[in-house]
């Protein structure tokens, strides 16, 4: 390939499913040495442009324009570049990282195991035996430490579940550069991170530009999109707003979401923890997740818990979910233990309800996403296949999912898209508590404000005590009442969210506020 091409380009590429334009007419150039960034809503065909690049796409798709890749033709009008050429570009050439980092992990095996074997095919090192392998893991090393994680044997160690969902993001992204591509494709790669983390990442990214590798960002992070793109390309100009008045009663309703934000006004919490301890193994070691952590959730109240990845907040979700078994400490419903999922019963399971980051893994990949959504009222309400389907596509609806895309497989329709239906599944139990795990970061701004003013709406009308777990303060602050600071595995702070913003009184919660800005803003109003 003449150096001075472009690595990537596609021109008036569309993508069309049984007549329905997933991509319509989309350009774009990636450079060497360069930050291309592709915007828009969310469904608007960035992922499914992104993996037009690899030759990939939806089952039965039509696709017609142009895509060349390193020299090679991968779509040319009624052309089709052949698997082999195909196969020379994915990984080595072009490497992707999903917006799901889940989809990129083997849960199976360790990641040191994964990288090793990734730099050996498309890296691969001189020498043999001891020498061979030295390289493969100074290879690993680096690309750990290059993606912000540590760069030590423990890491290598580690299966995925070991790590926070912020740093199954960074495990993912030293996939992609251990292969030492020419393209990278990063698909929403500053989801779930914490401030001073995303940074960290933004300034990988741009130091990979700067080495001349070609980068395609597709992002809703107006921030990372500022910092990095060279050129910005947008898609779908236009959509319907899915705004709060057209949810259905009573998923949503009218008003602003500060009509959510009520106190318990002294009553009992309907969900209380107390003294939670959890641990994660690591071979024969156990390392304390969550250290004696104090929480309460009053019905009808909308609460935070905020902190930097990988300080614990995703494994007590977990815990109070019934999905990891507390070390020690209590978790109560409504005054009553609630056990491990595996000994809870129906009404137990609808009463708590969880949805967490990588939602790609809690759906069946061969079934419909409606199909699986209504199954959640046949099992834990007792509905009827049809009436279920009928309150499960309405709902869908009301989050901006249409019947046609509902009616699609988990891996046709976009990450946004998906995370808005799991958040129907859960609303479709008529939980009591309701656990959302960074369920808004594969959404654009106003869609965002959308649903989590839905959700607010919905804590408020049916009484449901809504737990908001992020890493952004200032997104926590707008919606909840209150918020506990998590860090080290540590409630470290638990306070009104106006009190924490003006006066922090942890350091990590001064980080946190610093981080976001909020301090300035409440300073100069």
């Amino acid at each position: 390939m003449d150096r001075s091409e472009p690595v990537a380009e596609a021109q008036g590429l569309r993508v069309c499913v049984d007549g329905r334009p997933l991509v319509e007419g989309a350009s774009l150039t990636a450079a060497a040495g360069a930050v291309t960034a592709l915007v828009g809503p969310s469904g608007s065909g960035k992922t499914t442009t992104a993996r037009a690049l690899l030759g990939e796409w939806p089952r039965a798709a039509a696709v017609s324009g142009r895509i060349r890749v390193d020299g090679v033709d991968v779509v040319d009008g009624g052309y089709r570049a052949s698997e082999r050429d195909l196969e020379r570009l994915r990984g080595g050439t072009v490497a992707y990282l999903p917006q799901d980092s889940a989809a990129a992990l083997n849960p199976a095996r360790r990641v040191g195991s994964v990288l090793r074997e990734l730099a050996a095919i498309h890296d691969p090192p001189g020498g043999r035996g001891r020498a061979r392998a030295a390289a493969l893991r100074s290879a690993s090393l680096e690309a750990l430490r290059t993606a912000a994680l540590p760069a030590d044997t423990d890491t290598l160690r580690r299966f995925p579940h070991r790590f926070s969902g912020g740093q199954r993001q960074r495990v993912a992204l030293a996939q992609t550069l251990v292969c030492r591509p020419r393209l990278l494709v990063l698909d929403e790669p500053t989801t779930g991170l914490d401030a001073a983390t995303k940074l960290s990442v933004i300034g990988t990214v741009r130091g990979l530009a700067e080495t001349g590798l070609a980068v395609l960002l597709l992002s809703h992070d107006r921030a990372a999109v500022d910092a990095l793109a060279d050129t910005v390309v947008r898609l779908g100009g236009e959509r319907r707003r899915s705004g709060a008045g057209r949810l259905p009663r009573p998923v949503g309703g009218a008003g602003p979401p500060a009509a959510a934000r009520r106190s318990a006004n002294g009553s009992a919490p309907l969900l209380r923890v107390r003294g939670l301890g959890a641990r994660h193994r690591a071979g024969r070691r156990r390392t304390l997740a969550v250290d004696g952590a104090d929480l309460d959730l009053g019905a009808g109240t909308v609460s935070g818990l905020i902190g930097p990845s990988g300080g614990g907040k995703t494994t007590l979700a977990r815990c109070v979910a019934g999905l990891h078994t507390p070390a020690s400490g209590t978790v109560e419903l409504a005054d009553r233990p609630l056990p491990p999922l595996a000994r809870r019963d129906t009404e137990q399971v609808r009463r708590v309800q969880y949805v967490w980051q990588e939602v790609l893994t809690s759906f069946d990949a061969d079934r419909p996403v409606d199909v699986q959504i209504a199954r959640t009222a046949v099992r834990l309400r007792g509905l009827g296949r049809t009436e279920s389907l009928t309150e499960a596509r309405t709902l869908l609806e009301g989050f901006g999912v249409g019947a046609a895309t509902a009616a699609r497989r988990p891996a046709q329709i976009s990450g946004g898209e998906l995370q808005r239906a799991a958040l129907a599944r859960a609303l479709l139990a008529h939980p009591d508590v309701l656990v959302c795990d960074e369920v808004t970061t594969a959404l654009d701004g106003e869609r965002q404000a959308d649903v989590l003013g839905a959700l607010c709406a919905t804590a408020t009308e049916r009484g449901t005590a809504l737990l908001l777990i992020s890493h952004d303060l200032g997104l926590v602050a707008e919606y909840a009442e209150h918020a506990a600071v998590m860090a080290g595995g540590r409630i470290v702070e638990n306070a009104p969210c106006d009190r924490l913003i003006a006066a922090p009184a942890t350091a990590q919660s001064r980080t946190l506020v610093e981080a976001s800005g909020l301090q300035r803003t409440a300073t100069s109003t």
